[in-house]
């Protein structure tokens, strides 16, 4: 008993870990999504937020074996992330070329639409952490004689445990981005990339789902495409820092 007892927290440490570094990229998402609200109603947002995110979580646990079999859920966050990750980039690259034009406010969202759209992209981003949790889990001997949601309990408990403290994990770090981004607009742009490239990870998840099978089941899960995902991301933070960096030495002089 000890040995399993062991070999759980070693398995809750690493779900620990992963929720962690899912929760780098959904933060992002959340801060970019949030940003455009007066500060009060920010945080506001982003408990809600939280609070849909702790709900989604636990319902995927519970529905997994069903929410599996509809890679709709991926590939409809992966076209509202790509959509609004472009539309960004566009609107200023066109305010960049046409500086003399005068630049009509662009209409945003109101506040409980705002949250809405973050609910929709946390039941996305739940998902796809609830299949990366399992992958692990189910590696776990059996603890307890009963299922939860077609899960061991053992198992099960062990994921939503991962789950809470990756949701709490990606409150804070959302917090944390938004105030980055009101410090360094100039990062701006850089956050809708990874906005972006975010959308991809959801869009491969979705091609690699086994009722489409686009691209190979196990690709989303490899070490390749992780590698490549972390190297993207990390490449496009640091080129936006360097770049706000190198504009505000210029505006300075």
């Amino acid at each position: 008993m000890e040995a399993i007892l062991l070999e759980y927290a070693w398995v809750l440490i690493v779900l620990i870990v992963l929720e962690g570094l899912l929760a780098a990229d959904n933060a992002v998402v959340m801060a970019v999504m949030v940003k455009h609200l007066p500060k009060e109603q920010q945080q506001k947002a982003l408990l809600y937020g939280l609070i849909g995110a702790f709900i989604f979580r636990f319902a995927a646990l519970f529905l997994i074996t069903t929410l599996v079999n509809f890679w709709q859920i991926q590939a409809l966050g992966a076209a509202y992330l790509l959509f609004m990750s472009g539309k960004h980039i566009y609107d200023s690259r066109k305010a960049a070329q046409n500086p003399e034009e005068i630049q009509e406010p662009k209409k945003q969202s109101g506040f409980w639409m705002t949250v809405m759209k973050v609910e929709l992209a946390d039941i996305a981003f739940a998902v796809d952490s609830i299949l990366a949790a399992v992958a692990i889990a189910v590696t776990l001997p059996h603890l307890g004689d009963f299922d939860i949601g077609g899960i061991n309990v053992g198992q099960f408990s062990v994921m939503f445990l991962g789950g809470i403290i990756g949701v709490i994990m990606m409150r804070f770090a959302a917090r944390w981005f938004v105030q980055v981004l009101d410090k360094f607009p100039s990062l701006e742009t850089a956050a809708f990339l990874i906005v972006g490239w975010v959308g991809v990870k959801l869009a491969v998840l979705a091609l690699a789902h086994e009722k489409l099978a686009i691209i190979p089941h196990d690709f989303p899960h490899s070490t390749t495409w992780k590698l490549i995902f972390w190297t993207v991301l990390i490449g496009i933070a640091l080129g936006g820092y360097l770049v706000g960096v190198k504009n505000q030495k210029k505006n300075a002089k």
